[in-house]
């Protein structure tokens, strides 16, 4: 009668060793269910679920095995396993998979331990284990480090909402991040990024740098504040701002676009979009003037961001229609979609302001980073600890795949 075992292998990882124990298996004459081995700090953790037939070669095959791990130096446990359990597990092989993703300056056990205790609680199973971040010097500055360990798991949430409610308040709690998002076929075929330009790509709000230079800094400052809060309509408080304008020197531009800052990992993110093949663009409620400069700095194929009417040198504080609001930026994305031949479940949205949510809420990976509350915790992804380079991890990209 056939068996069915799981043979568990560990000790220091050699070359050749996965070759030398499916060679004995391969004299038995052994079929491979299941395989899986993994690597850390050179300590070999290697698993196989094997079905022995009932023959003469067959029944030798474990103690051959247990010889030749001696001889390897490795521990060697058997498991048997009965056909009810395997048929139990293939049937399994259809149910939801999620992938859990934590984002952090330093992993820690603690973060482990909550993310792994929420998603048992909700009745998923963690399938693998991966860290998608590279290696980092013990002496590594705090604000400097950039952990990233990913969960693959599966099973149906019992209260979805419930989960990536409860995943916001231990991320806030721990300070890191946590991504959920479905582990479908879309999430490593994206092809087209958007990105918001004001704290995102920069971080600056470059219509408040305007407004100092205008002398009316702080009364701008507040109306951004709260249009990006949600406070305000977009649209209206834009045009309450721009007026505020009115007269300024368009000689002060320049120097204010030679002092703004990219943002943490925004030349990292751009240039491994483009290495991968992705299109970029900026959809701003800011202004063009930027946003050509952050083009041609970053790579970018498409800008759309308001434009600053000048005239006779002043700008002239009224708004030139039509005007990048909430809704326009979510058109825009739909419109570049199309125009790449790209389904929705393709694209990736990333932006801070509540006049970004329409487009992060329709892109297959909507990002709110560095966000307010309310844009946090309506968007379906948040990335505040880490920079803009994080939202690679976000589609399983390791720091080992990178060029740079």
């Amino acid at each position: 009668m056939r068996e069915i075992v799981l043979i568990n292998i560990t000790g220091v990882d050699r070359p050749g060793l996965t070759a030398a124990i499916t060679g004995v298996l391969a004299q038995g004459g052994v079929n491979i269910l299941d395989i899986g081995q993994a690597v850390i700090h050179d300590t070999l953790s290697f698993g196989i679920l094997v079905e022995i037939p009932d023959t003469e070669q067959g029944k030798s095959v474990l103690k051959d095995i247990l010889f030749k791990g001696y001889e390897l130096d490795q521990q060697v446990r058997f498991t048997p396993v009965s056909e009810e359990d395997y048929q139990q597990w293939v049937g399994n092989q259809g149910k939801k998979r999620h992938i859990v993703t934590l984002l952090t300056r330093k992993v820690t056990a603690g973060q482990l331990q909550a993310v792994s205790s929420i998603t048992a609680k909700y009745g998923l199973n963690i399938d693998h284990i991966d860290r998608l971040s590279g290696r980092m010097p013990l002496d590594t500055p705090a604000d400097k480090g950039k952990g990233c360990i990913e969960f693959s798991v599966r099973g149906e949430a019992a209260d979805p909402q419930a989960l990536r409610a409860e995943f916001l308040s231990v991320a806030q709690e721990l300070n890191v991040d946590i991504a959920f998002q479905e582990d479908s076929l879309f999430r490593r075929n994206r092809r087209l990024a958007v990105f918001d330009m004001d704290s995102t790509l920069i971080e600056a709000e470059v219509i408040d740098e305007l407004a100092k230079a205008a002398g009316v800094g702080d009364k701008v400052s507040e109306i951004t504040e709260r249009a990006m809060a949600g406070e305000l309509d977009f649209r209206a408080s834009f045009k309450e701002r721009l007026a505020l304008l009115k007269g300024l020197d368009v000689g002060v531009l320049d120097s204010i676009g030679a002092s703004l800052r990219l943002t943490e990992g925004a030349e990292t993110l751009f240039a491994e979009l483009k290495r991968l093949g992705y299109k970029t663009a900026i959809l701003s409620g800011g202004f063009t003037y930027f946003a050509k400069q952050l083009q041609a700095k970053l790579g970018i194929d498409y800008v759309f961001a308001n434009e600053l009417e000048v005239v006779d040198g002043k700008v002239t504080g009224v708004a030139i229609e039509p005007i990048v609001d909430a809704q326009r930026k979510a058109d825009l994305l739909k419109e570049l979609a199309h125009k790449e031949g790209l389904r929705l479940e393709q694209t990736i949205a990333v932006g801070d302001g509540a006049n970004d949510l329409p487009m992060l809420a329709i892109a297959g990976l909507g990002v709110a980073f560095r966000a307010k509350p309310l844009v946090k915790q309506s968007a379906k992804q948040a990335i505040s600890t880490l920079g803009l380079d994080g939202v690679l991890y976000l589609l399983g990209f390791r720091d080992r795949d990178g060029q740079l």
